[in-house]
């Protein structure tokens, strides 16, 4: 059976599956920095499982409220900061995941394991507006029928996530006794995972360890938060610098010991130091933003996702014993990010 760590790493905010047959219901209030935003535009960056279309069609057919009670269905109505909306999500088709011809960037495959490469934009599997063009999808047409009921019918060989805009290295299983294996590993923390981010300001001290546990936000059950060593769960992250302009911004790479759902996001944030382009945790103080050239702010405000990028997988190979290591270059919006915020390469 997987443990906590495995199924959340810094994947982006999911819904938490009802049971079956069972509608999800999610409450979200408007933060400062979304005053002004078009309702159904909020709606999905907040809750980026579900896609505008479908945000829209929620609206539609009354599935979102106000926190009086009332239906909202104007997709065009502009939110106000400290708004409490209401949204329910109806219960997934029992449906299995559908073969889809996806390209994929396979860095390696053997009978048991494959190791991909993924694009910012592609979720890890089906989920509440999101029934197709997963990687789930994309493995089910290139491994064949041989993935299905390997570790649940919706995540087929998926141990791990990455969030939907979080571009880089995952590892899915073939095989029963690999999925067995590579949770254990995961459970373990004997799994090497290096992040790269780009944030606001330098971190001081320049390298050093984040251990707060986290947990979910007090009022917007869609975001999580450090919390105390008394709730939530540990997460720790390891971090250095590796490139940084004045003091304006950083480039970062992270090492996870734990895999906590939003845990570099969080953490960062904890730390004033929030990743660039980031939709939940991005909001930083007028005094580091102020320290951006106003090329670079226009560079950090165009920037269309949080700047995470999975770098470097490295474990033992669950069957054969064989220690395997994997690097991935991070995509071009990211390395332009880099050049126009005045990073040196690295």
């Amino acid at each position: 059976m997987m443990t906590d760590d495995i199924l959340e790493d810094d994947d982006g905010p999911e819904l938490d599956g009802p049971a079956d047959g069972a509608n999800d219901t999610v409450a979200l209030t408007v933060p400062d920095e979304a005053e002004g935003t078009r309702l159904d535009r909020y709606l999905a960056d907040a809750l980026p499982d579900l896609s505008r279309s479908r945000v829209q069609a929620l609206l539609k057919d009354g599935y979102v409220r106000s926190e009086s009670g009332a239906t909202v269905s104007d997709a065009s109505a502009r939110v106000k900061r400290g708004a409490g909306y209401t949204v329910t999500v109806p219960a997934p088709e029992a449906a299995l995941p559908e073969p889809q011809a996806i390209p994929l960037t396979i860095l390696h495959e053997d009978a048991h394991l494959i190791v991909v490469d993924k694009p910012a934009g592609m979720v890890v599997h089906p989920a509440p507006g999101n029934r197709d063009g997963t990687l789930v999808n994309a493995l089910l047409h290139h491994c064949g029928d041989s993935l299905m009921g390997i570790g649940g019918v919706l995540r087929p060989g998926i141990v791990h996530r990455i969030d939907k805009d979080t571009s880089g290295l995952l590892v899915a299983a073939k095989s029963d006794k690999a999925h067995a294996g590579l949770a254990a590993l995961f459970a373990e923390h004997a799994i090497e995972r290096l992040y790269r981010a780009i944030v606001i300001g330098v971190p001081e001290p320049v390298q050093g360890t984040i251990d707060q546990n986290i947990g979910r936000h007090p009022t917007d059950r869609i975001r999580f938060a450090t919390v105390s060593e008394f709730s939530g769960k540990t997460a720790v992250t390891h971090y250095r610098l590796l490139a940084q302009s004045d003091m304006a911004v950083a480039e970062i790479e992270c090492r996870l010991e734990t895999g906590r759902t939003h845990q570099i996001r969080v953490h960062m944030a904890s730390t004033g130091h929030p990743l660039i382009g980031d939709p939940l945790y991005g909001r930083s103080t007028r005094t580091r933003r102020a320290a951006l050239s106003k090329e670079k702010r226009m560079a950090a405000d165009a920037f269309p996702r949080q700047a995470l990028h999975a770098a470097t997988l490295a474990f033992r190979h669950p069957i054969t014993g064989k220690d395997l290591s994997f690097a991935s270059e991070p995509p071009d919006d990211y390395l332009k990010l880099r050049m126009d915020l005045g990073l040196a390469s690295g």
